[in-house]
């Protein structure tokens, strides 16, 4: 076939296949329009399906099951030595949990009528894409949505090409369980990960250029899993860069900020993620990406080009599923003409290790640079009967409120299920409720959800 021999005439084309992307689809469909999705793997789902979110929280799921077997030896029950069946275990996350959600976003999407045309797409200019691949073919829209995501980024300066040094990707197809792991990166891919390949077996160094783990979340809620990372890891070695990597035989020496060398199995370089929008074409149309490569859209999803709306990390912070899928239902029904706007309050935000980490809104040192009046609550799960029947006292549950009128800005947990409970603190934050609303719901006796209700009574509570 003759490039250009086949052309397509659509309502809308979406660029990527990831939550964004499919969200966005499928309610162009609902709402009538002809819709097709442009995905170099010909499969919906992103790299949050196939290569970060769901087979990593799977993972996270099995080292939860294992250090529970490990804590039930304070409760008098004793298992015996777990045992780790490396196949088995690929097997499971591969077909149990990804592929049974990948062909769940298949059928859906042959339910509502949205092709997906497998092929790089590039833009020719406002009005049509190439799709580049095995079957090569041009599309004319009305409208495009750009869901090209995100990738993991490269360690600036020690950069190795090697089958040891992995991305987030490469470490979650658990080719083998290294004895010694570096993790490079103090992130959430990093504890999570790390957490992962602990529980797994393997003894991890984990290193941070930054004096704290999880840079720029609130360090009262970092401070417990800060406690429990130094009981897993071998060793935690903050304000710390790697200079450089180097492949000795079947190991990578890894120089460290200070001039020592330490040899290891394997590298996981989980220092964050870029946007995916170089070599799209954009430059044919009237979107411009800024420097970092990210796609300036406004509160429509939509860019600098009238036709061309984008959703998704490549849109920028906070790089999260649910803030893309958010995005894409908006920008789908802007399309639409109808009123839609992406005005939300509050992307909640999760790390999911143990103890998890979870917090949405204002924080208390932002309160603080920006000079606002707020009041604080922290209540501790020391005092939660329902930790203590779970063994975990270690949480904490924090509240962040306007010092005037009580209104909930912010919300921060630490603690098992803290991904869990966060969505009332979300909600809260969201509609505009009160420290006094909280306070009066009625929660179930004895749960975790309880502390957010303790937290806002101390909020009542004359100073």
């Amino acid at each position: 076939m003759v490039m250009g021999d086949l052309v397509r005439e659509v309502d809308v084309a979406v660029v990527g296949g990831g939550p964004g992307g499919y969200s966005a689809a499928f309610r162009c469909a609902e709402l009538g329009l002809e819709t097709v999705v442009v995905d170099a793997s010909r499969r919906l789902g992103g790299a949050c399906l196939w290569e970060g979110c769901i087979p990593s929280k799977a993972l996270l799921h099995v080292s939860a099951v294992l250090g529970e077997v490990e804590r039930a030896k304070e409760f008098g029950v004793d298992f015996g030595e777990p045992r780790i069946a490396l196949d088995a275990l690929r097997k499971w996350k591969a077909e149990r949990v990804v592929g049974k959600l990948a062909r769940g976003l298949a059928g859906v999407a042959k339910a509502k009528g949205v092709e997906i045309v497998g092929g790089r797409g590039v833009f020719e200019d406002s009005r049509a894409l190439r799709v580049e691949g095995d079957e090569p073919q041009k599309i004319r829209f009305k409208h495009a949505v750009v869901a090209t995501g995100s990738a993991p980024s490269p360690l600036p300066g020690a950069a190795l090409a090697s089958d040891r040094v992995m991305d987030s990707t490469g470490a979650l197809e658990l080719s083998d369980l290294p004895e010694r792991l570096l993790v490079v990166g103090g992130g959430y891919i990093g504890l999570e990960l790390g957490q992962v390949y602990t529980a797994l077996g393997s003894k991890v160094t984990l290193v941070e250029m930054t004096d704290g783990l999880l840079p720029g979340v609130d360090r009262d809620l970092v401070q417990p899993l800060a406690r429990h990372c130094e009981k897993l890891f071998v060793k935690i070695r903050l304000g710390t860069k790697v200079t450089s990597l180097h492949e000795q035989g079947s190991q990578i020496e890894a120089r460290f900020g200070e001039g020592d060398t330490v040899a290891f199995d394997r590298v996981l370089v989980a220092v964050g993620r870029r946007p995916v929008s170089a070599e799209l074409g954009l430059e044919t149309t009237r979107v411009r990406p800024d420097a970092h490569g990210f796609v300036a859209v406004d509160e429509r999803c939509r860019t600098a080009d009238p036709r061309i709306w984008a959703v998704g990390d490549v849109t920028g912070e906070p790089m999260l599923a649910h803030r893309a899928m958010r995005q894409g239902k908006v920008a789908a029904e802007a399309i639409a003409g109808r009123p839609a706007a992406f005005d939300t309050v509050v992307v909640p935000a999760v790390v999911f290790t143990d103890p998890e980490v979870a917090w949405c809104g204002l924080t208390e040192s932002q309160a603080l640079r920006e000079g606002r009046p707020v009041r604080i609550a922290k209540f501790q799960w020391a005092a939660s009967g329902r930790a203590a029947t779970l063994g975990r006292s270690d949480g904490l549950t924090k509240l962040i409120a306007d010092a005037d009128t009580g209104r909930v800005l912010g919300v921060g947990i630490v603690g098992p299920g803290a991904g869990e409970l966060i969505a009332e603190g979300a909600l809260a934050v969201e509609a505009a409720l009160t420290a006094e609303d909280l306070a009066a719901t009625i929660h179930t006796h004895p749960t975790l959800s309880e502390t957010l209700m303790e937290a806002a009574e101390t909020l009542l509570r004359p100073t």
